[in-house]
């Protein structure tokens, strides 16, 4: 068997100033292609697990490995890793080409270069054209559209996607979240999917890992998980109580 594509062992994380760990002895591994949803209530530690793999909250034990290599230490910049928050936070007074090549010029990517890359991911996400559009004047859908642009732009290693469909309608989530999984797949990304939402991760996961205090107490496909929940607190997460 091929070792994992991303691994965190026994990590313990805390924000700054807090009295308690936010993550507490977890572990987790991913496989590269796959995607594996997270899902918990809230406060469950979803989002600090993104953080730790962004490097965005610091590890005080524990290893997170990506591709072989130990980054637990290593600068957010230098990860190779892409990030949406559910707010997409794009850049009011930047159009759209500039809100996407925003990881590019970090990265210090050449113009010319640069203007391919955000043309072919605009394309991608199926907003070919929309370069010179001011943010403010997008749909809530192309917003989010956007912001997955930028994520992909700088070409990451690994994504992760902090309940990217959160401030959209259940219409327009309906509709954008089988064009995700299908970019995803024909992408060959390896991603992590944080969410709420049981029907968006049984949709777009190869896998769900559950947490709860900060912890995964189950990991399974979601055929598996449905079929046999860990514990009362997962069979209510799933609607089963």
């Amino acid at each position: 068997m091929s070792p994992p594509f991303l691994s965190l062992s026994n990590v313990n994380a805390r924000h700054p100033g807090a009295e308690s760990d936010v993550l507490r002895d977890l572990s987790l591994s991913v496989g590269q292609g796959e995607v594996v949803g997270v899902l918990g209530s809230s406060g469950s530690g979803k989002t600090s697990l993104l953080r730790v793999i962004a490097g965005l909250l610091p590890v005080i034990s524990g290893a997170v490995v990506l591709n072989g290599v130990d980054i637990t230490t290593v600068a957010t910049h230098q990860r190779g890793i892409g990030l949406m928050f559910q707010e997409h936070a794009l850049f009011p007074h930047l159009d759209v080409a500039d809100n996407v090549a925003f990881g590019l010029r970090m990265n210090h990517v050449a113009k010319v270069d640069r203007s391919a890359r955000v043309a072919e991911v605009l394309d991608l996400v199926g907003l070919g054209g929309f370069g010179s559009r001011d943010v403010s004047s997008l749909s809530g859908g192309e917003r989010q559209r956007v912001a997955l642009a930028r994520t992909l732009a700088p070409s990451p290693r690994l994504i992760l996607l902090d309940e990217p469909m959160g401030s959209l309608d259940r219409v327009l989530r309906d509709r954008l979240l089988p064009e995700l999984a299908e970019l995803i797949d024909q992408l060959g990304l390896t991603a992590l999917y944080v969410t709420h939402d049981r029907t968006e991760a049984f949709e777009l996961a190869d896998r769900i890992a559950v947490m709860d205090r900060g912890s995964v107490i189950q990991i399974a496909t979601p055929a598996d998980l449905d079929a046999a929940p860990a514990s009362d607190h997962v069979a209510a997460l799933l609607g089963h109580r």
